[in-house]
């Protein structure tokens, strides 16, 4: 597959894997590439690894921000041999499946090391491909809070060595603070060491900032049960009520039936339920939503961060927010309906295949679902949900709103909307 640029140096550039026991650990031609190497890229900790006798190459450290300088740096140096240094296994979360994307896997000659993961594996007799894996490199330790379930093991790649005392805390403030820990530092190299606790009385000091954190999850009994199937509880959102109850948001996303990879609008986010739970859904799964409010907007923010997907990105009112936003695979539509033009510009956004979902409590917006049901076809149902109440000594069944659905799948050419 092509990249998004091109390689135009004489040779492939060689990317190297290197773990913590450093020039011993690699194999014959590994030291192959990097002797013949004229550069060298990499850490300031992973250039300090090749000893000086083995490489003559310019050693240069890799720039802050990396991803951004990387075109740049490698049109730098097109013409010399270039040796790229990674850690153990480049394509696990490495520089080698950003190079990948960047200048295509043929311009590669990837030579991966066992993977930190795999060698925590290894430490702890645990089955690697039962473990998920976790990384808060680069991004907000709350990302581990969609992985945990009882009795769950799964690792956590640090991104320093304040990361551990960090997760211990988050476990312990969401209903995981009997989980047991196992800290594994500088793996495979010499000054190897285990440290282990329970996460609620975590106390170690920072550690070595090249790390690996291992997590037995056990689950406070008395603690929501919040796991990536949808439809949380109402009450773990904050916000002014504006949201859709969890049984509407169950049935909701399983009409817009997320999957692996996909971008959502979700469009008149409120308290960002739909954005939320679309995007615990799975890892890769990408939503933007559009929110006119500047309180609501800050309050979506907040809840995503505090259910484990802080990445979910936060723009103004629709349509006049969509700007260059990506297209998106789905698109839920919980408040403007009746907007001038607000349904036309989302399906105008939405590529051929492309799934709408609209939710509707109002007489009025519940007509304008009827009438785009007969132009654009789909599916149109309505939800009456009943909640048991006390009256007095006893039990009654209190009506919530009803809420008519449209779901469609866009198979029009662009431009018959009228």
């Amino acid at each position: 597959m092509t990249g998004a640029a091109s390689w135009g140096g004489p040779h492939p550039i060689a990317v190297v894997g290197i773990g913590a026991d450093g020039w011993d650990g690699l194999g014959g031609p590994a030291r192959r590439e990097i002797g013949a190497a004229e550069v060298l890229l990499g850490s300031e900790r992973q250039l300090a690894l090749i000893p000086a006798a083995e490489s003559a190459a310019d050693r240069v450290p890799w720039p802050s921000p990396l991803v951004p300088a990387l075109p740049g740096l490698l049109a730098r140096f097109t013409g010399a041999r270039l040796c790229v240094l990674a850690s153990g296994d480049p394509m696990f979360f490495g520089i080698g499946a950003t190079l990948a994307r960047l200048v295509g896997a043929a311009a590669l000659r990837v030579l991966p090391q066992p993977s930190s993961a795999a060698l925590a594996c290894a430490r702890l007799g645990w089955g690697l491909a039962e473990t998920p894996v976790v990384s808060a490199v680069g991004r907000r330790v709350e990302t581990v809070l969609p992985e945990l379930a009882h009795g769950r093991r799964l690792l956590v790649l640090s991104s320093d060595e304040h990361t551990p005392g960090r997760l211990a805390e988050l476990l312990a403030r969401n209903g995981f603070g009997e989980s047991r820990l196992a800290v594994l530092e500088q793996l495979g190299g010499p000054d190897e060491a285990l440290a282990t606790g329970v996460a609620a009385t975590w106390e170690r000091a920072a550690g070595d900032a090249l790390n690996i954190v291992a997590v037995e999850c056990v689950h406070d009994p008395g603690a929501p049960r919040l796991t990536r199937v949808p439809g949380l509880p109402d009450d773990v959102y904050a916000g002014d009520g504006q949201l859709t109850k969890h049984e509407i948001r169950a049935l909701t996303l399983s009409a817009l039936a997320p999957a692996p990879g996909e971008l959502l609008w979700d469009v008149g986010g409120g308290s960002g339920t739909i954005a939320i739970e679309w995007a615990r859904a799975h890892p890769s799964c990408r939503a933007i939503t559009f929110e006119r409010a500047e309180s609501r907007r800050k309050q979506i923010a907040e809840n995503a961060a505090a259910l484990g997907v802080p990445g979910i990105e936060v723009l103004g009112a629709a349509p006049e927010s969509f700007g260059d936003s990506p297209a998106p695979q789905a698109i839920f539509i919980g408040g403007g309906l009746t907007g001038a033009g607000l349904f036309a510009a989302c399906w105008d956004r939405l590529p051929m295949g492309g799934r709408l979902v609209a939710n509707a409590v109002t007489a009025e917006s519940e007509a304008q679902l009827t009438l785009l049901a007969a132009r654009h076809g789909g599916t149109l149902r309505r939800f009456q949900v009943y909640r048991a109440e006390p009256l007095g000594g006893f039990t009654s069944w209190r009506p919530q709103l009803p809420v008519t659905q449209w779901s469609v799948v866009k198979t029009e050419v662009p431009g018959s909307v009228s």
